[in-house]
């Protein structure tokens, strides 16, 4: 999942249908202030920023939430072209700098390198125990040596709790996060992913949280 956070409606828009087409799931937001709410309440795989934006520069939206241990990558969409607006863009913490007017092609290049560069610097193999792991950059699930096939959105919901272990994962979230804007959630079809993961996992491992969501329990 991207955030947007651009305020120029046209472009914000062009960009989220083409990444949409590729088959991202995209959030826009068009000030600071919705941007943080959204960061809060979801996980997300990159940030793209634009620098002119209201009540507060992107300069200074990324140096918050970079202060407080925010480490999604991110990358600044920006009409400003000199060398010293790309090093204060880097000085305030993105990935990458990327000017108007870019192509859209260029722009998905340029996500996919710095999205895949943050997987290799972090942990790629979650250990969820001493017989199970997940390999976090290419989506397989190991059981005593022995690759687990995965649904795509097993996958997805898999990640989203191991981000978010021992916590309670609304299933308003849940929905937001595995299905496409033009997909209609289904709770049977999320009870079907949350069984196909019990049944591999343990059922103890995915607590259901009556009537609110789930919670996936970490030894």
């Amino acid at each position: 999942m991207h955030t947007l956070l651009e305020d120029d409606l046209e472009l914000s828009n062009t960009v989220t249908s083409y990444l949409q087409r590729k088959n991202f799931k995209v959030i826009q937001s068009f000030d600071p202030l919705d941007a943080k709410e959204k960061i809060y309440e979801h996980r997300f795989d990159i940030l793209l920023i634009d620098i002119k934006i209201p009540f507060q520069n992107g300069f200074e939206f990324l140096k918050e939430l970079r202060k407080e241990k925010n480490d999604t990558p991110a990358i600044f969409i920006t009409s400003l072209h000199t060398a010293e607006d790309a090093t204060r863009g880097f000085e305030s913490g993105c990935d990458d700098y990327i000017r108007k007017p870019f192509a859209l092609k260029e722009l998905l290049s340029r996500m996919e390198a710095v999205i895949k560069r943050y997987y290799k610097t972090h942990q790629s193999v979650i250990e969820i125990d001493e017989k199970i792991s997940f390999d976090y950059t290419n989506n397989i699930l190991l059981k005593n040596g022995e690759k687990i096939p995965l649904k795509p959105k097993e996958v997805a919901l898999l990640k989203l709790f191991l981000r978010n272990k021992n916590q309670i994962v609304t299933k308003k979230r849940i929905f937001e996060h595995l299905w496409e804007y033009d997909e209609e959630p289904n709770e049977g079809s999320l009870r079907a992913f949350v069984s196909g993961l019990r049944k591999h996992l343990g059922k103890k491992r995915i607590e259901t949280v009556k009537e609110v969501g789930y919670r996936f329990v970490s030894e």
